[in-house]
């Protein structure tokens, strides 16, 4: 993959199985014969992409292919920070981070996401410490506006949520625990029974793989990383769970996953309950009509204004009687 990408001095060559002078298309119908697509595909063809266990249907990976290009910025201490749109004060962002130790296999990865059109904007994968990976993140969520910024809580990934706390990240998700149900900022850092960041577990993880898939099959996400693109290559279904090929990861996909079930859930039912809000404020109103209780022969009895709310109940009755009938 690296070699493909010119990421280092390997050169990619591919022995297709009809260079081998004994082999011809004979041969080759009879060693498919009792083959699956997938083993054709793996042991022949020299391609992923046709097979039938990748999460991803071949069709929507190629055209995920023809979406990649190189970004403007790569930045960064290490330059893995990926930029292909800066930030724009007319456009809503987020931001979704995994996290990982930071001397294993696996990468601390994040995407930022225009809201507006499920464009991958920015984004970043790398090795960095935990106290260097929470000022990423920081540095990145500001940059993009202090957008709402999701980061998976298992494990270490609390830590690096309790550095964001510490310097004052404006704007994490939080979610009421077993639930997942999202809370404002402002209410959850009150709330005894909500944990900041997103729950990756046996539960949600098939649902946010899910959910991913649904966007790039209807074509709701524009992807440009070519990083990400080779990880989808090796995502397959392996008894009957989405995850990555042996020796492979799967970190920027479960990245954007989540990033597509909370624009889908979490906001989408948020914003519903923001427009009842605005709604049910819109429909009050403030009457200056006063009512006068006074009786003739009391102190303060204004003959006029009694007069005048009398007229006014005349005038309620007889729109009454127009409207019911």
């Amino acid at each position: 993959v690296g070699s493909v990408d010119g990421e280092n001095e390997f050169n990619p060559i591919k022995l297709m199985w009809d260079v081998h002078p004994e082999r011809d298309q004979a041969w080759f119908e009879k060693e498919t014969k009792n083959m699956s697509k997938r083993q054709i595909a793996q042991e022949l063809l020299c391609n992923f992409n046709t097979s039938g266990d990748t999460v991803i249907h071949p069709d929507d990976l190629a055209w995920v292919q023809g979406n990649i290009k190189d970004p403007l910025y790569r930045t960064g201490y290490d330059r893995n920070f990926w930029i292909w749109d800066k930030f724009d004060g007319n456009n809503q962002y987020l931001l979704t981070a995994d996290v990982a130790r930071g001397d294993g296999a696996d990468n601390s990865v994040f995407h930022v996401l225009k809201l507006n059109t499920m464009e991958v904007v920015a984004e970043y994968q790398g090795k960095p410490t935990l106290d260097m990976y929470s000022k990423i993140l920081f540095d990145a969520g500001m940059e993009y506006g202090g957008c709402l910024m999701v980061v998976e809580n298992n494990g270490i990934g609390i830590s690096i949520l309790e550095k964001l706390v510490d310097l004052g990240y404006p704007n994490l998700y939080y979610s009421m625990k077993s639930t997942h149900e999202f809370v404002e900022a402002h209410q959850g850092e009150t709330m005894e029974r909500a944990i900041p960041g997103f729950t990756t577990s046996t539960k949600t993880r098939p649902l946010v793989v899910a959910k991913l898939e649904e966007f790039i099959r209807n074509k709701m996400l524009t992807i440009y990383s070519s990083r990400l693109y080779h990880e989808f290559k090796t995502f397959i279904w392996h008894n009957g769970k989405p995850q990555a090929m042996r020796s492979y990861n799967d970190d920027l996909i479960m990245s954007l996953a989540i990033g597509c079930w909370i624009r889908d859930t979490a906001l989408q039912v948020n914003k519903r309950e923001v427009e009842y809000k605005k709604a049910m404020i819109n429909s009050m109103y403030k009457s200056n009509s006063v009512m006068n209780t006074t009786i003739k022969g009391m102190q303060g009895y204004n003959e006029k204004l009694q007069e005048k709310q009398q007229e006014f109940k005349e005038q309620l009755v007889h729109y009454s009687w127009i409207y019911k009938g």
